[in-house]
């Protein structure tokens, strides 16, 4: 398949020429940037899916959800809706998306809003809703919006700096994109990560002279949704497991570790279910034989999945440092204060 996609490297070049003119026209002021007087922060990545954007929002909202009224604006990726949307208790992730639902659903102090066109929803939140701070989901190549902080992700085992242009390989942009980051966030590192390790990885990146820091994902300590069961004991259970999210290979290692019994159905990111498969999930469900079942998925895919699967479970998952999290804590801290 590598080797495939290598045949298409011409193709990246003419998507580099395009990418690259783009962000020159940014960069030179031949295209507008709008600028806010209320902090504007962006989680982002240079390559497509599965660098942990989610769990990483979600961690900016905890660490300044008491200080500050927080408001949230990403595109809706699949939605049914067109425009400016803020999300409400009737809204389903048809309507919103997946990650924007799990936003409100999980943090009632906060607003969360959709519009692909980004600058045009910052100014309905900002005269709607008030917000002291706006986090943009998925926005780095957003370049209309000048925010005030761009937080780059980039996943331990497939570094940026290792990768290719579309479609040869995942960047949505070449690596001189990284120029605009503030912060380098290496994300779902393994938790015993050696500090020569982390130093390899600071000098391969050294040369784009930003602060990097190491994070990796931590799954809760028991399951959520329809059964509660601790991890400890998801081994005594047969588990059928559902996702679709880009890369559940973190999630597949965390439950072989744990030596739990599953078997998988992976489908496509943000998928979003048929009758005929929510039906196939079901039977095969039924054909389990142990008592004691689940159905468990990822909390992204949850919100796509509970009214129509009633049985059905989730292992949430959150960002941990691996060092240096009070540096991090307070250079977002310092940043909107000062804004």
């Amino acid at each position: 398949m590598k080797f495939l996609r290598f045949l298409l490297f011409p193709f990246s070049i003419i998507y580099n020429g395009i990418t690259t003119f783009r962000n020159f026209l940014f960069d030179w002021g031949f295209l507008k940037q709008t600028s806010f007087k209320i902090p504007i922060i962006t989680v982002g990545n240079l390559s497509v899916g599965g660098t942990g954007k989610t769990p990483q929002i979600e961690y900016l909202i905890r660490l300044l959800n008491d200080s500050l009224k927080i408001a949230v604006l990403s595109r809706g990726y699949k939605r049914k809706t067109q425009g400016f949307v803020l999300l409400n208790d009737t809204h389903s992730a048809v309507d919103v998306g997946d990650e924007p639902l799990q936003y409100f659903k999980k943090f009632n102090t906060i607003d969360v809003a959709v519009d692909v066109n980004r600058v045009a929803g910052i100014t309905r939140l900002i005269a709607d809703v008030s917000p002291e701070v706006i986090l943009l989901d998925d926005a780095y190549q957003h370049r209309k919006v000048k925010a005030s902080l761009s937080i780059l992700l980039t996943k331990y085992d497939d570094l940026f700096i290792d990768d290719f242009l579309l479609p040869t390989g995942n960047l949505r942009e070449s690596r001189r994109g990284v120029k605009r980051a503030d912060l380098i966030l290496i994300t779902k590192c393994p938790k015993n990560l050696t500090d020569l390790s982390k130093k390899r990885i600071v000098n391969k990146l050294k040369k784009y002279q930003k602060n990097v820091f190491f994070t990796s994902i931590s799954y809760d300590k028991k399951t959520s949704g329809d059964k509660n069961i601790f991890i400890k004991d998801l081994k005594k259970y047969q588990v059928l497991l559902i996702t679709g999210i880009a890369n559940p290979s973190s999630l597949l290692s965390f439950l072989q570790e744990n030596k739990v019994n599953f078997k998988h159905f992976q489908f496509s990111d943000h998928h979003y279910f048929t009758n005929t498969e929510i039906e196939m999930i079901k039977t095969e469900f039924a054909y389990l034989s142990s008592s004691k079942k689940l159905i468990l998925t990822t909390e992204k895919d949850y919100v796509r999945l509970k009214n129509s699967i009633e049985e059905l479970s989730y292992l949430g998952i959150e960002t941990s440092f691996l060092s240096r999290q009070e540096e991090f804590n307070s250079i977002l801290k310092s940043h909107v204060k000062q804004d």
